[in-house]
């Protein structure tokens, strides 16, 4: 423990103003539960200068939701803070200088997952930025889901380099990464546990000052910097795994003619002290921000910090495993396609396809690494024309998308069924056939979001993932 720091700490007294820098999926909850909380005086969203972030930070300031998918209270909570004056977005780290604590919530993608090099770029200005600023007695945690060992090691360095300041001696410094999933941002904020790793004994107890305030059921659990790294990237790595588990399952399932929502359910059934069935659901394909690269973030740690692994020699890391199971099944959407298109004398040349769904998670414009994207650039490549819609994302580098459901629907040969959007629940198997204009239109289910008997009956060619109880059903004229 550092005698100075506690003093540095006990001069500037409670946190009061607080900069969250990154105005993303995780900045913009937190900035606003923050500056929501009768704790704290002010908060500062900073966001990198471009056209996008000035378009997002104009909306901000204006107390509008730069998010356009469903999320619960975000919206009348920002504008709530907004009219308090109590919140204000700007590009200006400079900011930084006014306030006690400045979080950080910078995206961290992998440039090549093979050599397990991460892009770190966009991190590393901003805690460069952020360290050109910060003053004795402040507090900077790290919130985005890094590789173990970043906090002390890399971070420390440029916060340590740009401030002329020590941390643990004149500046506290922490990671308390982010838990939050899309369509649930305010509510996992408040409600889940909290993990704070400090580099040293006052660091974590001014950042768990800091959460306190915030949190409604969430716990507060200490650690240190390293092990909350390892925390958010093994949770992650293990959500990961239980996907691919369940997707090779409905693999299995297909391959054997039974239903794996079947075999799900008994499995689950099976409830007794000491015994847990914590079974996911199959679908077509893993995107996302956080699945789809923290599971490199922990293979790297493992690889930089730990020395010699011990174990089988010659065998891919399990989680690496999972990571190209749930990778792979866009394909596998592809192969039932294809599949059902034989069933109807056709192939992938020249067929027309509906793709419902480019956001990863429903009711979410989150459009972070699709899986829907590998199933579109596929078809593509095989001769068919993808027209893709989705009610919440407007926008995709190189990818037109429509939010006219009909229009996508008119004249399709294949309906790909890719996100769980509520609107996509409701489809109607005699309207969706009247626009296909088909006399056996297909249907590719990737998410069990509907009825197999209400469409196969209407003369639709239907597959599902892990429905081989039906995927081979008789065609009804």
């Amino acid at each position: 423990m550092s005698r100075h720091l506690a003093d540095l700490l006990a001069m500037r007294g409670p946190i009061k103003r607080i900069a969250v820098v990154g105005m993303g999926y995780v900045g913009i909850p937190s900035a606003v539960l923050f500056a929501d909380s009768l704790s704290y005086d002010f908060v500062w969203g900073i966001q990198r200068e471009s056209p996008t972030g000035s378009m997002k930070i104009a909306m901000l300031n204006r107390g509008e939701l730069p998010l356009r998918g469903k999320e619960p209270d975000l919206a009348d909570l920002l504008k709530k803070v907004v009219d308090a004056g109590k919140f204000r977005c700007t590009s200006d780290y400079s900011k930084v200088e006014e306030c006690d604590a400045t979080t950080i919530a910078i995206q961290t993608p992998f440039k090549s997952s093979e050599a397990l090099i991460p892009d770190f770029s966009s991190l590393e200005d901003g805690i460069r930025n952020v360290g050109r600023y910060i003053t004795e007695g402040m507090l900077v945690v790290l919130e985005s889901t890094i590789t173990p060992g970043t906090t002390v090691g890399i971070a420390r360095e440029l916060l340590e380099e740009e401030s002329n300041l020590t941390a643990g001696e004149d500046f506290a410094l922490a990671h308390a990464p982010e838990r939050v999933m899309a369509g649930r941002l305010i509510r996992n904020i408040r409600e889940h546990d909290r993990i704070i790793g400090g580099i040293d004994e006052e660091s974590t107890v001014r950042a768990t000052e800091m959460y306190i305030p915030v949190l409604t059921k969430g716990h507060l659990i200490p650690m240190t910097a390293t092990a909350a790294e390892v925390t958010k990237g093994a949770e992650n790595a293990f959500r990961d795994l239980q996907i691919a588990a369940i997707n090779e399952l409905a693999l299995y399932c297909e391959a054997m003619g039974v239903n794996v929502y079947d075999v799900r359910k008994g499995i689950a059934s099976l409830k007794e002290e000491g015994v847990t069935r914590a079974i996911l659901w199959p679908g077509a394909g893993v995107g996302g921000h956080c699945l789809t690269k923290d599971t490199y973030h922990l293979e790297r740690g493992a690889r930089l910090l730990g020395g010699t692994i011990d174990y089988p020699l010659g065998k891919e890391s399990l989680y690496v495993l999972a990571r190209h199971i749930n990778d792979f099944m866009p394909q596998h959407m592809l192969y039932l396609t294809t599949e059902a298109l034989v069933r109807i004398g056709k192939t992938m040349q020249g067929s027309r396809i509906a793709l419902l769904g480019w956001a990863y998670i429903a009711d979410s414009d989150d459009a972070r690494n699709p899986p829907s994207f590998l199933y579109y650039t596929l078809a593509q490549q095989g001769g068919a024309t993808v027209k893709v819609h989705d009610p919440f994302v407007t926008t995709y580098p190189d990818v037109d998308i429509h939010q006219n459901l009909d229009s996508v629907l008119r004249d399709a040969d294949v309906i790909a069924l890719f996100t769980a959007h509520s609107l996509y629940r409701d489809l109607d198997a005699p309207y969706v056939k009247a626009l296909s204009n088909a006399i056996h239109p297909v249907i590719v289910d990737g998410r069990n979001l509907i009825d197999p008997g209400e469409f196969i009956k209407r003369g639709f060619i239907y597959k599902g993932i892990g429905r081989g109880d039906v995927n081979n059903h008789p065609i009804v004229d």
